[in-house]
């Protein structure tokens, strides 16, 4: 995830908010589940329609607090839950006729340059990146994992060419001092070899940590497979991702359950593959120019959106073999 960022002079900027509002129309009325409510721009735009109900979703407890003056004016139409997204089948909806649940995989600004949440290389202070319900922190992945560990976390979750110069010099210097935000950042900076000046040099490893900190690829992964359960038919999943992982397993998953793939013709009939999806649109949905002129961190969105074509709960998917290794990754934190 990166941040959906914008002006200090306009705090909240959702990400292909026209475009989302287009596709799961409130205005027709209906129940919508905000998967990631951070400072709620989705669940207010939604509200604004007569005859709608959001349950809204975040990790962030901070996130509550926001939540309470939306409830206030829209008192039994909408409902917060301090829950990861993941666990969004352990939620009472049994009820709810859910119209479409609505992902956006980015984070606020506030989030970003909050100092408590250390998300940013531009943060001083001890390393933190936990966005809620976490079991253990940056710093304490910085500090304790072995060399070739965070190696693998830096290359496979930040795409960053130099991981193995960086994680080799991060265990050299954690035996002298200890590694806060400030340090890590000139680590990092200091075992380039090529400089890319259209980025911070920091950028990619710290996605990387964030990511892991946070597990954002299994917290997808089962986030995406519980939101499939739990729909209804006709119901519609929206997804605005902001990096190539994300977007590549959202689009895996879509595809794979909106495709029928060729069957060997020795497995019998009753074996072959029925359509869960139908794509909303083939490829990803991008900011207008206009967008992006006025919020440029938007430039890296990509919107993919499905609709349910059947109803029933339990369905077959690959995905957790498919993104097997990246999960493997996730897994080191069982060492922390």
């Amino acid at each position: 995830m990166i941040a959906t960022i914008i002006s200090e002079k306009i705090k909240h900027y959702p990400a292909l908010l026209k475009e989302i509002i287009s596709i799961i129309t409130p205005q027709y009325g209906g129940t919508f589940i905000d998967c990631t409510f951070g400072q709620g721009s989705y669940s207010k735009k939604i509200l604004e329609f007569s005859n709608t109900k959001v349950i809204a979703i975040d990790r962030d407890i901070d996130s509550k607090n926001i939540s309470k003056n939306i409830e206030k004016k829209y008192k039994n139409r909408f409902l917060f839950k301090n829950k990861k997204f993941s666990e969004i089948n352990i939620l009472d909806l049994n009820k709810e006729k859910v119209k479409a649940i609505v992902f956006d995989l980015g984070y606020s600004y506030k989030q970003i340059k909050d100092p408590q949440k250390g998300l940013s290389f531009d943060s001083s202070g001890e390393l933190n990146m936990r966005m809620g319900l976490n079991k253990f922190s940056a710093k304490e992945v910085i500090n304790k994992l072995g060399q070739k560990e965070l190696e693998k976390i830096f290359k496979f979750f930040g795409e960053e060419k130099e991981a193995k110069r960086i994680a080799n010099k991060i265990v050299k210097e954690r035996t002298k001092k200890k590694i806060d935000t400030q340090e890590l950042v000139k680590i990092v900076d200091s075992s380039k070899r090529k400089k890319n000046y259209k980025i911070h040099s920091a950028t990619k490893v710290f996605q990387a940590l964030r990511i892991f900190v946070n597990k954002e690829i299994s917290e997808l992964i089962y986030g995406l497979i519980n939101a499939t359960k739990m729909l209804k038919k006709n119901g519609i999943i929206v997804v605005v991702s902001f990096h190539s992982l994300e977007d590549k397993i959202v689009k895996y998953f879509f595809k794979s359950l909106s495709e029928t793939k060729s069957v060997s013709r020795y497995m019998p009939k009753i074996k072959e593959k029925v359509n869960l999806f139908k794509l909303i649109n083939k490829k990803p949905i991008i900011p207008s120019s206009q967008e992006i002129l006025e919020n440029p961190p938007s430039r890296s969105a990509k919107l993919r959106s499905a609709v349910k074509l059947k109803d029933f709960v339990n369905f077959d998917t690959d995905i957790l073999e498919k993104f097997k290794n990246l999960i493997e990754i996730e897994n080191y934190s069982n060492k922390l």
